[in-house]
């Protein structure tokens, strides 16, 4: 099994179009020290030819176009991405979709509450149903993704609920302090490979670890978790922002109730931090932020990088 991380930043991408920051400012003028990266987005493939996306972030177009295993190979138009299992509604992981309009098979898996947004946004009605198969996933109940003509991919993918938030476009202020967040809003993944017997777990957003989600994890070989902060105040003091990590759903990582003291004691043999925001200073190459979480044994990711299970 393969894994290409096509995307590594939170929602706007790295620098962010519109941000002047210290940090977005390095990014664009120094990527020796600061690399720029797309939103958050995993490619799957078993057999090296069939690619499963894991979201499907708004910089869609740009990430295929710069990872060559998944140019078109067959004919006039076609695509090696046959399937995408999405983990939320956010707009930084279904924005892609659009994306994918032009009449090319493929399949979508996700939650009911998931699929809710695409069948009542018209928009997602581009994504033409002679062509696009939809797939309504039960949490907690693995299955085996499939092209748009029912043929398997080889992988196995588990989707379990984890702490999160509704998407931002529809919170309801009138439903209490969880803005009408419900189960299947935001979930994990893991995913396997039922041939060679590995498998990982991508968790892109998280607002915290209960004692359940750690079991599941201990024992990971391989996992991909929510960095978006480093502080859970970092956008405000930084002054971009009004919303503290916790308010957006999003575990940060230093602090007491931070992802580095979650994860201190569970047996994961390797830790990488993805969905990373623009304001988060492991995106700087040595800062004294990047040595802490390096020391804690966990890694930050980068486009382009390729994993091999």
């Amino acid at each position: 099994m393969r894994i290409i991380v096509l995307g590594s930043a939170a929602g706007g991408g790295y620098p962010q179009w519109n941000c002047n920051s210290e940090y977005c400012r390095l990014a664009r003028n120094d990527s020796t020290r600061a690399f720029p990266r797309t939103q958050s987005s995993l490619a799957v493939t078993a057999d090296g030819s069939r690619y499963l996306l894991l979201n499907c972030s708004p910089d869609l177009r740009q990430q295929l176009n710069q990872t060559e295993p998944l140019h078109p190979r067959e004919g006039l138009r076609s695509s090696p991405v046959k399937a995408v299992v999405l983990t939320n509604g956010d707009v930084d992981h279904i924005a892609g979709l659009l994306t994918m309009r032009e009449s090319e098979p493929f399949s979508i898996y996700a939650s009911a509450r998931v699929h809710r947004i695409l069948t009542t946004n018209s928009i997602f009605n581009v994504l033409n149903p002679e062509y696009v198969r939809r797939h309504t996933i039960a949490l907690s109940a693995p299955f085996r993704p499939e092209d748009a003509h029912g043929r398997p991919l080889g992988l196995e993918v588990e989707a379990f609920a984890v702490p999160g938030k509704v998407a931002l476009f529809l919170e309801d202020a009138s439903r209490g302090g969880d803005f009408g967040t419900e189960e299947g809003d935001t979930v994990g993944l893991h995913v396997r490979s039922p041939e060679s017997g590995a498998s990982f777990h991508y968790i892109p957003g998280c607002a915290g670890l209960t004692d359940s989600l750690r079991q599941r994890l201990d024992g990971s070989g391989l996992l991909f978790f929510d960095g978006t902060l480093f502080r859970d105040d970092e956008m405000i003091t930084m002054g971009v922002g009004k919303k503290t990590g916790r308010r957006m759903g999003h575990i940060s990582m230093n602090g007491e109730d931070g992802s580095l003291a979650a994860f201190r004691d569970l047996c994961i043999d390797r830790k990488i931090f993805i969905h990373i925001n623009n304001t988060n200073p492991v995106l700087v190459e040595n800062s004294p932020e990047r040595k802490i979480v390096e020391q804690a044994g966990w890694t930050v990711s980068r486009d382009g990088q390729v994993i091999d299970l």
